[in-house]
């Protein structure tokens, strides 16, 4: 039995942060219901058609749910999303700023008809303050949290190459139900959840703002390279090909110089004795590692990281992802299946319980399930939209 079979989820929600969160309670074993505008659906159906016909976003995210189309603003698709709402354990909604409120779907009017619900609201910076109004992607909290200004090299900014900021919102709003469902058997009570996705986004930037305000030091954007350990990146090897490793303290700089670089007379060299040596003379570093490398190939290398107990990698590229010999070997992979029936991978969820498979469900198309929600819901009526 997966741990939260019996659990009735119905989200309004659209894009990425929202049905990351109830994806993950889907594969748990949650009934999750996925209200979607008529015709249209969640936007994120059209952000490409990378998966045989279907958007990559869409596929990731919504496996295992029910699709309904309703438009709230109309008098009997709200009647009978209120009628979910009657039997839903958790509501979660990111709709845009002030939208629930006007829909009578805030937490106070839902909470106070339904004491026992979980209702959890996702938006870009909170329900009070002067950005309360503002609409909210990913890169654009990027930018506001101070991650894309601390990513790039020199000049030059880089965005984060996933959508993070959603992915964060989308792990906090999960791990919020999940909190406000155990409180729940324990007190009967319900509860209101907020994320927004700043206050994500700002959490997973703690380390560099402590960093820079009480440290003194100015953001510093060094591309494959950390800024505040060394070494710590990517170096050239002699096949053409760069080698990453990581030096987290004094104990493997030593196993580092001794037994990967034959250059034991580095152990003592102050410029290198602590981790705020090595990071002020990084530039020093990496030639000194370059050259001891320059005979060598990356398997080479690797094998002699390995051997002096150094962490490191090979940079793979996403398509290599679904090959990966230590994703393989723990038989991580699954099957889902796309609307068609077209099977597509499907990773299992990284947190595993003695043994316990996900639900790995289809991928819903749109409306899917109108049908027999609507007889299951409210079977007097006959005359709903869509």
């Amino acid at each position: 039995m997966l741990p939260l079979e019996g659990v009735t989820v119905v989200s309004l929600e659209q894009a990425v942060a929202a049905p990351f969160a109830t994806r993950q309670l889907a594969d748990l074993g949650a009934r999750v219901i996925k209200v979607e505008r008529p015709e249209t659906g969640d936007f994120a159906r059209d952000y490409d058609l990378a998966v045989h016909g279907e958007s990559s976003y869409f596929v990731w995210l919504n496996r295992g749910k029910e699709s309904i189309e309703l438009d709230v603003k109309h008098a009997q698709d709200r009647e009978f999303l209120g009628r979910l709402i009657e039997r839903a354990d958790v509501f979660v909604q990111n709709l845009a700023p002030g939208a629930v409120d006007r829909l009578g779907l805030d937490h106070a009017t839902l909470r106070g008809a339904h004491p026992g619900l979980i209702h959890c609201s996702i938006s870009g910076y909170g329900p009070i303050g002067p950005y309360r109004n503002k609409k909210a992607y990913d890169l654009l909290v990027q930018c506001e949290s101070g991650a894309l200004g601390s990513t790039g090299s020199g000049d030059e900014l880089a965005k984060i190459g996933f959508s993070v900021a959603d992915v964060a919102t989308g792990m906090y709003a999960y791990t919020g139900v999940l909190s406000a469902l155990l409180r729940r058997e324990r007190t009967g009570q319900g509860a209101t959840v907020e994320v927004a996705m700043l206050d994500a986004l700002a959490e997973w930037m703690m380390q560099p703002m402590y960093y820079s305000v009480y440290g003194g030091h100015p953001v510093r954007r060094t591309g494959a390279r950390h800024p505040s350990i060394a070494p710590y990146g990517p170096y050239r090897v002699g096949d053409a090909r760069r080698v990453f490793l990581s030096v987290q303290n004094d104990r493997e700089w030593k196993a580092l110089c001794e037994q990967v670089i034959l250059r034991p007379d580095l152990v003592t060299d102050e410029r290198f004795a602590t981790n705020t040596d090595r990071v002020l003379n990084d530039d020093q570093i990496t030639d000194l590692l370059e050259r001891a490398f320059a005979s060598l190939s990356a398997v080479d290398v690797a094998d002699l990281l390995d051997r002096a107990g150094i962490a490191n990698a090979r940079l793979r590229y996403v398509d290599e992802l679904p090959d990966h010999p230590a994703l393989v070997a723990r038989d991580r992979w699954r099957t889902t299946m796309l609307p068609d029936g077209t099977p597509v991978k499907a990773m299992l969820p990284p947190a595993s319980m003695d043994g316990d498979d996900a639900a790995m469900g289809a991928i819903p198309r749109l409306g899917e399930h109108n049908e027999s929600l609507r007889l299951e819901f409210m079977p007097e009526s006959s005359s709903l939209r869509g």
